[in-house]
């Protein structure tokens, strides 16, 4: 059974977290529309085992659009990013915050569509951000039988990427927050969390969700932040229910790369919280208006609702980007929808 969320408890959790390879080259452009969509994807997105789903969305905007539609799969978010404000690309399938850099950098970015949550709005759009640790190490991270922030201190930490929302804007403000109120640690900054010394004794970054979590079941972290949807294709809940602390998830036996290294192997959540959904976003100035506006149709239209090669049935055993197990779809957004993930950022 999977915890509901829902947007208001999204915005309410930003507000108590403020309290307390590559087939394409990034580089500056000159805009242009022409007969070429290319949609760069971010490391999580880039494996073999999602070719499926990439391929399909790919023929379906060939279909809707009559261009010819070119995969950018990349092994940094940077790099995803940049190609995206360079005019490189026109589409990215992107986290909240490597939205929110690239608008930054190119204002012609605007979110394209996000996927909805069970009820097929934008009211449960979310998933979520983990802090995971082994499960044989689970009592280092305990205080009085309960997980608690205090053990991170001197601890080893993989995040993803510091442009990653789930793998580090969302888990280091948390983090700040809880030690603001800590003597020696008022004045904790976001890049303090970045390096080993300020509070984690070695910082890694796994470049990718599916990195961080096979860091920590690699022993090369103790503690690893990643998020749920990203490496729901390799694992599976063995104790507990899913997206809860304390549950237990396993790698699976014929898990794909890289989690081939780790099968068996098992991880707890120490810490789960809510994140708006990841967007598709586009660049207005390589893409066009009239490309912006066919993809906008296309991908909220029920015939992508009802395709199974894009939403794939949650019970199918197949992998996937995005699953259905009741309404799920893609819905519009505006950028006013990321400002709980800004506010985050400041």
């Amino acid at each position: 059974m999977k915890k509901k969320w829902s947007i208001t408890t999204m915005f309410l959790g930003a507000a108590l977290l403020l309290a307390g390879c590559s087939e394409g080259e990034a580089g500056a452009s000159e805009s242009e529309v022409d007969d070429v969509i290319k949609i760069a994807w971010y490391p999580n997105e880039s494996g073999s085992d999602m070719k499926s789903s990439r391929d399909e969305i790919g023929k379906v905007i060939e279909d809707a659009t009559g261009k010819t539609v070119e995969h950018q799969l990349t092994t940094d978010y940077a790099i995803a990013i940049e190609t995206l404000v360079n005019n490189n690309a026109d589409i990215a399938f992107m986290g909240a915050q490597g939205y929110i850099e690239a608008k930054n950098g190119n204002d012609a970015i605007q979110p394209l569509v996000v996927p909805t949550g069970e009820s097929g709005t934008l009211d449960d759009a979310l998933y979520h951000s983990w802090l995971g640790v082994n499960v044989d190490a689970q009592d280092d991270f305990k205080v009085d039988g309960e997980f608690s922030l205090d053990t991170l201190e001197q601890k080893s930490m993989s995040f993803v990427s510091n442009s990653s929302t789930s793998g580090f804007v969302v888990p280091s403000s948390s983090i700040i927050a809880h030690y603001a109120e800590k003597p020696g640690f008022e004045d904790l900054v976001a890049e303090d969390l970045m390096e080993g010394g300020p509070l984690f004794s070695q910082v890694l970054f796994g470049n990718s969700h599916q990195g961080a979590a096979v860091n920590l079941l690699s022993n090369n972290s103790e503690v690893a932040a990643f998020c749920d949807t990203c490496v729901d294709n390799y694992v599976e809940v063995t104790e507990g229910e899913a997206n809860t602390v304390g549950s237990v998830y396993t790698v699976k036996d014929d898990a794909a790369e890289p989690f081939n290294t780790v099968t068996g192997k098992e991880f707890m959540l120490m810490s789960v919280t809510p994140v708006l959904n990841a967007p598709f976003a586009a660049n207005l100035e390589a893409l066009g208006q009239e490309d912006y506006d066919t993809l906008v149709a296309l991908f909220t239209s029920d015939e992508i609702a009802n395709n199974e090669k894009i939403f794939v049935p949650e019970d199918s055993g197949e992998s996937g980007l995005f699953f259905r197990s009741a309404d799920e779809r893609f819905a519009k957004v505006e950028d006013a929808w990321f400002n709980p993930i800004r506010e985050l950022s400041k």
